[in-house]
């Protein structure tokens, strides 16, 4: 059954986000102007955009109207984590909440949007099919992430990363080892490669052997098993026991050799997968470095702290979970455009209509009407 606006034009709210350390925002300029030539209303929160760089007066110039609190006069908010409670409490019943709304295991979450009866959509669950790819804002984060990731690591790095030939003698290039070839993964390859490293890369999927060399790297062929761990709905599946363990006895001497190694490798609603033990830290050389994009869930390398950088045994191990904030405007920008591109779809002379079996809907509407439609996320721990 469809969801309607009532045949009034779509209020759109672009929200300040209630995170400290979240310096991103739902929405650019460019995109209010999009969504205002779709006959959408667009509000903006005064000061929402001014830590990505974006002012008040921009949005204003865009044809956005400025408040200074918006949760009750919307019937959609772009957000990009998940609204406090008291922000839900402020919508009026039936209005949507579009976001990176964290949903694995979120009952809290759950029950306020439930109590509601306010629709959400969880841009983690969108399905990765050729019609969501302009949607895609775990990809557009990511790519940004395994591209600072490599900078983060050049920075702390104790040599350079390309060879040079001087005066004093030639300088070998860094040796980069990249666990992971998802969207963080291949930027981390190709922004190292463009720094002059020489590149290897990890993965349990064979079938990315050949994206991996066409950006120039070395493809380290997954441990040999009875039944490898593929993809499931474009997502890489959790890998068993027995093949980490295989995994990563290979990559201990692989390990001992790099200079960087960048670690990507995420199961979305899963404990990442511990690639890297202690001992494997240990026998890297003193100065070299790690950065762990996937702290945030475990982490893929022992000892990493989130928001942190410490030193393990003369190893720098840096936990960089929320790489794409430290890009607030670029990474706005993208991320508007996917919550943009998402709302189009469903938007006709600037009213919303939502089909509720429409394929692109049915995996990441997370609650709708009182009712929670992935019992199956919400129940899901990521311990498990």
């Amino acid at each position: 059954m469809p969801l309607q606006s009532k045949g009034s034009p779509c209020t759109v709210l672009i929200p300040r986000e209630g995170q400290p350390n979240e310096l991103r925002v739902g929405g650019s300029p460019e995109t209010v102007r999009r969504l205002v030539g779709k006959g959408c209303s667009v509000l903006v929160e005064s000061g929402a955009g001014q830590s990505s760089g974006f002012s008040d007066e921009e949005y204003r110039s865009a044809g956005a109207a400025l408040l200074e609190n918006g949760w009750g006069h919307c019937q959609v908010a772009l957000c990009v984590g998940a609204p406090h409670p008291e922000c839900l409490e402020a919508m009026a019943m039936g209005a949507m909440v579009i976001g990176l709304l964290s949903p694995y295991g979120n009952q809290a979450l759950v029950h306020h949007l439930n109590r509601r009866k306010l629709s959400s959509v969880s841009l983690e669950l969108l399905p990765r099919i050729s019609r969501a790819q302009a949607m895609d804002a775990l990809s557009s984060q990511a790519n940004i992430a395994g591209y600072k990731a490599v900078l983060l690591a050049a920075a702390a790095l104790d040599r350079y990363f390309p060879m040079l030939m001087t005066a004093a003698g030639t300088v070998q290039p860094a040796r980069v080892l990249v666990m992971g070839a998802g969207v963080a993964g291949l930027q981390a390859v190709a922004t190292a490669r463009r720094l002059g490293a020489v590149v290897y890369v990890s993965d349990i999927r064979p079938a990315v052997k050949e994206q991996v060399e066409s950006l120039g790297a070395r493809f380290i062929e997954p441990p040999q098993v009875v039944e490898q761990p593929g993809e499931a709905n474009g997502y890489a599946q959790q890998a068993s026991a027995a093949f980490l363990e295989d995994q990563r006895n290979q990559l201990c001497e692989q390990l001992a050799m790099a200079d960087v190694a960048i670690c990507t490798a995420q199961v979305p609603g899963r404990q990442a997968p511990r690639l890297i033990t202690e001992a494997m830290v240990e026998r890297m050389r003193p100065g070299a470095v790690v950065v762990d994009l996937a702290v945030n869930q475990g982490g893929n390398c022992a000892a990493t702290v989130p928001g942190k950088t410490i030193d393990h045994k003369g190893v720098k191990l840096i936990g960089a979970g929320d790489l794409p904030c430290t890009v607030p405007n670029h990474a706005s920008s993208l991320y508007g455009r996917n919550l943009a591109a998402l709302l189009e779809q469903y938007l006709q002379d600037g009213v919303l209509h939502l089909d509720l079996q429409d394929p692109l809907l049915k995996d990441c509407l997370l609650t709708h009407n009182g009712h929670c439609h992935r019992d199956d996320i919400v129940h899901a721990s990521r311990s498990t």
